[in-house]
């Protein structure tokens, strides 16, 4: 096994790098949190003009760079480390690659270019509560958690003219400023109840978006109210929403765990730098035996974490049973391949377990930043909070890990018994 990145791979890391450390301090950081928004618009245009970001991982025919789910995740690698806000996560890993995989080819052709230039930002509207569920992350997604035949979520019926939608979703991903909104509603009513995904504009009548407290302000939430709302359906009414979703969750799995990663590695980073220059009897507390063995075992956990981040990354892209290259699923190889090649990838539980594993390491590596900082910790001026309410914003949002580790030993039938013959 091959685990080293090519010349392309490196060269995308190191961009975008140099420019978040330029662009997306502590300070810029702060300030972009406190706007409508809750993102630098301007750092999100040098995101998607200058490096093509949103479009990285999306076909070249539809205006996309044409690479595949193992570069978009090492650059949210660096995003993680930054801790940066944009409509990345709610546009690039979530909208995006349902509207590809369920879209007709009308919608795919206005919509992916539009994406692929940041031109357009997207959201997918599941109650927060729900969307580890909806993208199957915690276990199967069927059930209850759009509807369900019941009073709740948000509710479609045909009319003449289409398709309307109202109900409420809480805590969507930068549902407040996104210009188009991926809508999971229940259809059909009580006996032939199914799922179907809906096309809105964020600016449509009878939309009401207000943004919500989050504990984790780098992944501004909102509310959404659907009265009576005009909404296309995405694709056929003979799709699969369920499995799109789930296809979904692999991919946004494999990217938050590199992003997971990013940030503990960066909140491990600033710990040791604080404990080699902090002096307690005369010299530093990084000497002392017992930060010595704290901090190796927070970087063992993160190295871990990280060597499961990218198998995850890979994996997503990678046919069954194939050894892991160099540079696997770079730009210059993914677009060109033929589509049987992408069928019969690795199973899910690699990726369900690569995110348990990495949202386990953030956790231990904020909390433990938070702790060995001292009196300045805990400080709201200090960015360690920040680490801290990622860890366990990530973890609400996606989690939590010991069901993330469950569903993924239920799916690869870890503990299945066979009554044997006597």
């Amino acid at each position: 096994m091959d685990a080293s990145f090519t010349p392309e791979q490196d060269e995308i890391r190191r961009t975008l790098r140099e420019l978040l450390n330029s662009r997306c301090g502590p300070r810029e950081l702060r300030a972009a949190l406190d706007t409508p928004a809750g993102h630098d618009p301007a750092l999100w245009t040098a995101l998607a003009g200058q490096l093509g970001l949103p479009g990285l991982a999306l076909p070249e025919a539809y205006g996309g760079v044409g690479c595949s789910a193992t570069e978009l995740a090492l650059a949210c690698e660096e995003t993680g480390r930054a801790l940066a806000p944009s409509p990345l996560l709610a546009t690039t890993v979530l909208a995006a690659p349902l509207i590809a995989a369920l879209g007709t080819e009308a919608q795919r052709a206005e919509l992916l270019p539009r994406l692929a230039t940041g031109t357009l930002t997207a959201a997918l509207a599941v109650p927060g509560p729900a969307l580890a569920t909806a993208l199957a992350l915690t276990g199967g997604n069927g059930g209850t958690w759009a509807g369900g035949g019941r009073a709740g979520g948000v509710q479609a019926r045909r009319t003449e003219d289409g398709w309307r939608l109202y109900g409420q979703v809480d805590q969507v991903l930068d549902g407040h400023s996104a210009g188009l909104l991926v809508v999971a509603a229940h259809a059909g009513g009580f006996a032939r109840s199914r799922t179907l995904l809906f096309l809105v504009p964020g600016e449509a009548a009878g939309v009401v978006r207000t943004r919500q407290t989050a504990l984790d302000a780098t992944r501004p939430q909102a509310r959404l109210q659907l009265r009576d709302v005009d909404a296309e359906l995405l694709g056929e009414e003979n799709a699969d929403a369920l499995t799109a979703l789930a296809g979904a969750g692999d991919l946004a799995a494999a990217v938050l765990a590199c992003e997971a990663v990013g940030a503990a590695d960066r909140a491990l980073e600033r710990t040791v730098e604080y404990v080699g220059g902090r002096e307690q009897f005369g010299r530093p507390i990084g000497s002392f035996q017992a930060v010595k063995h704290r901090l190796a075992d927070i970087y063992v956990e993160v190295e871990a974490a990280r060597s499961a981040a990218y198998y995850a990354a890979w994996s997503t892209t990678t046919p069954r049973g194939a050894t892991p290259q160099r540079g696997a699923g770079n730009c210059a190889t993914s677009h060109n391949e033929p589509a049987a090649a992408k069928q019969h990838i690795t199973p899910p539980p690699a990726v369900r377990l690569a995110l348990a594993q990495a949202l386990q390491a953030l956790r231990t590596a904020a909390a433990e930043a938070v702790q060995l900082h001292g009196g300045i910790g805990f400080t709201w001026e200090h960015e360690a909070h920040l680490y801290f309410k990622r860890a366990a914003g990530d973890e609400l949002l996606f989690g939590p890990v010991h069901r993330l580790r469950a569903h993924a030993a239920d799916t690869a039938r870890l503990f299945d018994t066979q009554e044997v013959a006597v």
